[in-house]
């Protein structure tokens, strides 16, 4: 909205003014982007709880396809090529190992339709090869292992400070 606001009145504001509404644009941006990427997300398993910051870049409330038996030469890109086709895909990351940098041999698909999740693993388990081996298919159980009590102590914390420095290290 700001942008086409920005658009409109560019011709009536002076130069000065201009300059002071597009760093105030970008400065907005940047602070999403970077609020969403430290937003960590609690989880909990085996007795242990802790907090993923990587969860923040997929999209809520998708549907999640785990992958397994990847080969070390399959890469994102190639696990995002393989899944393409169908319409409602999202976004494809093979997990690797920090140290090492090679792959642990799975990875997850993200998809915003059901219907495309269940047509991906009739279609794909087994049969389709990513890499040098066939694909190995299964609905991904990762919002079993989410804190959702902690999560909520977390939201009422971000709606009591909005817009405070303390949201990042919540």
């Amino acid at each position: 909205q700001a942008q086409v606001l920005f658009q409109k009145d560019a011709q009536t504001i002076n130069p000065e003014a201009l300059e002071n509404v597009k760093a105030a644009l970008a400065s907005g941006d940047n602070e999403q982007k970077s609020e969403a990427k430290k937003r960590a997300i609690p989880r909990k398993a085996a007795g242990q709880s802790w907090e993923d910051s990587t969860l923040g870049d997929w999209p809520e409330n998708d549907f999640r396809l785990f992958c397994g038996d990847l080969g070390n030469e399959v890469n994102d890109e190639v696990l995002t090529k393989a899944f393409t086709r169908f319409p409602s895909f999202n976004m494809a990351r093979v997990v690797r190992d920090k140290r090492t940098g090679k792959t642990k041999g799975y990875g997850f698909v993200s998809f915003s339709s059901a219907a495309d999740l269940a047509f991906a693993m009739k279609e794909m388990n087994g049969k389709f090869y990513v890499g040098n081996r066939p694909i190995k298919l299964r609905k991904s159980t990762w919002k079993e292992r989410t804190d959702y009590e902690a999560l909520e102590k977390q939201k009422v914390k971000c709606s009591i400070l909005p817009n405070s420095i303390l949201f990042a290290n919540v």
